[in-house]
Parts: C-alpha cells; structure tokens; sequence
C-alpha cells in the first residue's frame, strides 16, 4: 500500500467516525428538543457557512442553479433522510439506527434501474436480498417494542439512495461546493418547515421552544462534524480510490457501536449484531460486484 493509499484511507476512516460521533452528540438531545428542529438548525448553519465559502470562491453567479427542481429533488432527499434519522436515533441505540440505515446501498441499486435506466446484474439482486433480510433480523424485535417508529431509518435508507440517484442525475450541474450548497440549504429550508409544522402539532415528540445555549452548542458541533466528515471522505477518495475506501464507511457502524455502549449505555443485541452483520455482507457483494464490472470495462 503507497503513501497516499494509506493516508487517505486514514482520512476517510476518520470522516466516517466523525459522523457516528455526530451522531453520539445529537443522541445526548433527545428530550431536550424537537429532532426535526435539531436536524433543522444543523443544516442552517451548514448552509450559511457554505454559502460564504461559495460566495467568495465563484461569486453571486454561483447562486443560480442549473436544473433548479432537481436541486430540490437533492434537498428533499437529504431532509427525508436527516429527519428520519435524527427521529431514530432519539429513540433507539445508535447501532440499531446506523446498521438499518446502511441498506441505502440496496435501495440505491433496486431503484437505479428504474430511475436511471441502469442495468441491475445479477450479484446486485442477490445483495438486495441479503440486505433486505438483514433488516428483517433486526426490525422484527424492535417492531415489537417501538412499533412503527423502527421503522424510521428506513426512511434514511431511502432519502440517501435517493440523494445518490439524484446526485448522479446532477452530475455537471456546477461546481463541488455549490452543489454542496444547495443541497444543505434546500434541507434547511424544508427542515425548517417541518420543525415549524412540528411545534405547532402540539406532539411533545416535535416540541421546539426557544432553544438553551447547550443545544445551540451541540448543533453547531454536529454541523462541524459533518462538514469536516464530508472534506475527509471527499480527500481520502481522491488520494486512494472510492474502490479502497468504500469499505471504510463501516467503521462508522463500528464506532457508532461504542458510543452507544459507553455514553448510553446500550449493549448492542444479538439480533443488531448478526442483522449487521448480514447488511455488511451485501454491501461488501455490492462492492465486489462494482469492481468487477469496472474491471471488465477497464479490459
């Protein structure tokens, strides 16, 4: 493995354990504040301090969109994905949430086809499968406790599959920070409402009062976090190679893992760990079958 390799598949596996301590953090809200106005203010400030960055590398020209409705589509799909994962995770462990929430990849995949008009291969059926059945392990005894609130991070899954197939779809569209942009600041807007929406509903779940410095504290580290998460995935790719460091993103679930058990205390169940388990093992037949295919047409 070069020097370059190696480093930027550190810099990746700290972006990924950069999100899940993000996550720990806005764990530590839950009760103290609305998860929809949580998720809300963390895209506010994202947004703000990427439109200055935008501003002053491109100017005010930066700021009108090609194919504007399908930036929407973009902020939309992160919103649906950020609000159901906030929702989640102030109601179950950390682990529980991340590991349903990786079957994104297989929703990615199914809906492809569809959508873009991408031939499925057959690996790529026989990783939905798994993934698919990784879940059912997993939901069937929080079902059971939760109801249907388990079944929120499927709502992540699907908001990031679509946010994949709608980056892909917007590919030249502008630079890499404005399409950042637009993203955060379409979810801050649609976030916003749904907080707003959220208040009003009289739903002590969606409560938003004025919120105390601690939250506006932790908010804007959650914002830190993933804005640095986000750099660090995007350097490590570029020095090893989105083949090498797709695996690392599962050392967010490991992580993520820890700081359940050691700050909430939640020892992940076997159902968690094996259904985990399974996901993993369709997104790793996901990524064997994607270098397969690249290395076909490469010949």
């Amino acid at each position: 493995m070069t020097h370059d390799v190696r480093g930027g598949l550190l810099a990746a596996l700290a972006g990924f354990a950069l999100f899940s301590l993000g996550d720990a953090v806005t764990k530590t809200m839950a009760g103290v504040w609305s998860p929809v106005a949580v998720a809300a203010l963390r895209f506010i400030m994202g947004s703000l301090v990427l439109g200055t960055m935008l501003w002053r590398a491109e100017g005010r020209a930066a700021f009108r969109p090609q194919r504007p409705w399908l930036q929407v589509a973009r902020g939309a799909a992160l919103a649906t994905a950020t609000c159901g994962f906030f929702c989640a995770v102030f109601i179950m462990p950390l682990a529980t949430a991340i590991s349903i929430a990786f079957v994104a990849p297989a929703f990615t995949a199914l809906l492809s086809g569809p959508l873009l008009g991408e031939n499925v291969r057959p690996a790529t059926w026989v990783a939905i499968a798994v993934a698919f059945a990784g879940v059912l392990v997993i939901l069937q005894p929080n079902v059971v406790t939760l109801g249907w609130p388990a079944l929120l991070p499927l709502f992540t899954a699907l908001g990031m599959s679509l946010l994949v197939i709608a980056n892909r779809a917007s590919a030249g569209a502008g630079s890499a920070l404005s399409m950042q942009f637009f993203v955060a600041a379409g979810s801050a807007v649609l976030l916003s409402i749904a907080a707003l929406a959220g208040a009003v509903s009289g739903l002590e779940f969606f409560h938003a009062g004025w919120p105390d410095w601690t939250v506006v504290a932790r908010c804007a580290f959650v914002a830190v976090t993933g804005t640095t998460g986000h750099w660090l995935i995007y350097h490590g790719t570029t020095r090893a190679g989105a083949a090498t460091v797709a695996p690392a993103t599962y050392v967010q679930l490991i992580t993520a893992s820890l700081l359940g058990w050691l700050v909430f205390d939640n020892v992940p169940t076997l159902a968690t760990v094996g259904g985990a388990l399974v996901i993993m093992l369709a997104g790793l037949i996901l990524w064997w079958d994607g270098r397969a295919l690249a290395s076909t047409q490469e010949r």
